[in-house]
């Protein structure tokens, strides 16, 4: 993992909201770090300026103890969409993954551009 500043970092909330869970999340300025250790170890980066969209979901129970889970779906090949599930304080960290992500595309210099589907016919003048 890298060894830069952690900027925010939890554990995923399992019965009651408490941290009892083998998945830990961590946010660095540029990278978000998904990390399972059980008896092996799974870790999976995403780069922040491939995020194209961020989602939050609190389900009734959510809501109770304070969690939440967040959807990054991405351009990246692996994961185009990756969960963090039921951390708290989903709404914070929600606003701070999309500020990185604004911050790494401009560091990087991508273009925002809008992702239009194929699926809906385009509006054609008639001359």
């Amino acid at each position: 993992m890298e060894s830069g500043k952690v900027l925010w970092t939890d554990k995923k909330r399992t019965l009651f909201g408490w941290p009892i869970s083998f998945t830990r999340y961590t946010l660095h300025e540029d990278k978000l770090y998904t990390t399972v250790k059980f008896l092996s170890v799974t870790e999976e980066e995403l780069r922040l300026y491939r995020v194209i969209d961020i989602s939050l979901s609190k389900t009734l129970f959510d809501r109770m103890f304070g969690v939440g889970s967040i959807i990054c779906h991405s351009s990246d090949a692996t994961s185009p969409s990756l969960t963090i599930c039921k951390v708290k304080k989903p709404e914070q960290v929600r606003s701070m993954i999309s500020e990185l992500v604004e911050k790494a595309r401009k560091d990087n210099n991508i273009a925002t551009g809008e992702f239009i589907t194929t699926d809906r016919p385009m509006f054609r003048p008639e001359y």
